[in-house]
């Protein structure tokens, strides 16, 4: 099969074919100065005739927009990353913005950073939790780039914005229901990555939780999730191995609650009459779980819809929009906690 070349037709071209001026049909393709309808009506004629094509790059280069907003992230592995990127991509499509996403391995630190995502691609970027350390977050403040963050705060030097969720009462909330609910006293706490702000905020609401209920704090109880299901199965399975005794489990998202259910299943631990299990996000797979998981709904794809939209206005209208914006949560009760009707807590 023969592959069809690209039009070599330019836009000098259909100026001639037109007879209009190059200027005016750069005008008519840019939209940064109407032309009128008799012209563009005659632009469109000759333009289908000659199968004239846009170039994009040449047009980004006339008006210095790319149309393209950027997303830096560290992973999108897992169930969480699905709604993020269907929130982020509804609100730039919707504007006619496409998004180009990088993915780090490892979280970036200063040198280089802006290489990837910047001016020269995009017109903004997204930049989700600890994917770029506090010094490359900089080199997009000084040269004023359009920059929202997803799950992490600005360092308060930073004039940026930020959209995450409401973490800390709703954590707290939880907890409160193990030990007011179902009388758990022995309740195990798995972090998320190290330094991520959401595992922070889980962890203040589960200390809260116990000093509310005077249950002192054993950092024997307090171990790794990683937000990755087999290193809080190995986490679970060190603890049962060390004989250290509790009689719940607060996961720091979903995917680690899977991995602690794996662990106690694997040890002939009953969930929840033996162990409660908890999570936080309420991913798509959480209702399906054996038995389903109590956990905390996170708006997840509001979150990456409010973001986009935030960026896109900023675009249009530099610092029109600064600080935190935190989407609320709500308390989900499935059986694994212990409850046997299915409930809703705002």
């Amino acid at each position: 099969m023969t592959k069809s070349k690209p039009s070599s037709v330019t836009i000098r071209d259909v100026a001639r074919e037109a007879g209009v001026s190059v200027a005016t049909v750069s005008r008519y393709l840019n939209h940064n100065t109407p032309v009128s309808e008799k012209v563009a009506e005659r632009l469109r004629q000759v333009m289908q005739a000659m199968k004239f094509v846009p170039q994009a790059t040449a047009r980004a280069l006339a008006t210095n927009k790319t149309h393209t907003i950027g997303l830096l992230l560290a992973d999108i592995g897992g169930d969480f990353f699905a709604p993020l990127l269907n929130g982020i991509e509804a609100a730039t499509s919707a504007a006619g913005y496409d998004l180009l996403i990088s993915c780090v391995r490892q979280p970036l630190h200063r040198t280089g950073s802006i290489s990837l995502l910047g001016p020269h691609n995009t017109d903004g970027v997204l930049i989700f939790a600890d994917s770029l350390d506090d010094g490359g977050l900089s080199d997009y403040s000084e040269c004023n780039f359009p920059t929202v963050l997803i799950h992490r705060s600005a360092p308060e030097e930073l004039n940026l914005p930020c959209v995450t969720v409401e973490n800390k009462a709703a954590s707290k909330k939880i907890v409160d229901h193990l030990i007011e609910v179902h009388d758990r006293k022995r309740i195990v706490f798995l972090r998320g990555s190290k330094g991520q702000e959401d595992s922070i905020w889980r962890e203040s609401g589960y200390q809260l939780a116990l000093e509310a209920h005077h249950i002192p704090y054993d950092p024997s109880l307090v171990t790794d999730g990683e937000f990755d299901r087999q290193v809080a199965k190995s986490s679970i399975q060190r603890l049962l191995q060390q004989g250290v005794e509790f009689d719940a489990v607060f996961s720091g998202d979903d995917e680690s609650a899977v991995g602690v259910i794996n662990a106690l299943n694997e040890a002939g631990r009953r969930i929840p009459e033996d162990v409660a299990v908890v999570g936080f996000d309420d991913q798509r797979m959480a209702p399906y779980l054996t038995p389903p998981l109590t956990t905390v709904r996170a708006p997840t794809e509001e979150v990456g819809q409010e973001a986009a939209r935030q960026l896109l206005q900023i675009i249009q209208a530099p610092g029109s929009i600064t600080g935190t914006t935190l989407l609320p949560t709500e308390l989900v009760i499935r059986r694994s906690c212990g409850c046997k009707a299915p409930a809703i807590i705002s």
